[in-house]
């Protein structure tokens, strides 16, 4: 018998959150720039006076909003592939194309319409991390587990 839908998506969502956000924290870090202001600019997403809490509140909420995406995205990908048999069946397949369509929404769309980043980045090493951390670290992590527990 397979995980709860519940287990999978918790589950998913602390792998693939935690990978995510280190890389995401590796990467501010290798730059020079402080961690907990990488994720107080998460929190300002949904939040937009998040900064104006103190850095260490806005870094706990920029770190619980960066897990609830997450939820998120794992939570719809489970669902998908516990209702379509195509995507059962080439699960690891179909978690890497989600992994490029989160890339197009997040930076696309999100992260393009709230903060301005331009899409797609104009540095083909930028694209290159972007595209790996949706599709390795988050689409293929979610479809691993997916696949493994149900």
């Amino acid at each position: 018998m397979g995980w709860s839908t519940g287990k999978r998506v918790a589950v998913a969502t602390a792998i693939a959150g935690t990978l995510d956000i280190g890389m995401a924290a590796i990467d501010t870090a290798s730059r020079g720039k402080p961690v907990a202001e990488m994720l107080a600019g998460i929190a300002t997403g949904p939040f937009p006076g998040a900064t104006d809490w103190g850095l260490t509140a806005a870094a706990a909420t920029g770190l619980l909003v960066h897990y609830a995406i997450i939820a998120v995205m794992a939570a719809v990908f489970i669902l998908i592939r516990d209702r379509v048999a195509f995507v059962r069946a080439n699960t690891l397949a179909c978690a890497a194309a989600y992994g490029v369509v989160l890339w197009l929404v997040m930076y696309g769309l999100v992260l393009h319409l709230r903060f301005g980043v331009p899409f797609p980045s104009p540095i083909a090493f930028n694209i290159a991390k972007q595209l790996f951390a949706h599709v390795v670290l988050v689409g293929l992590t979610i479809g691993a587990v997916a696949k493994k527990g149900g």
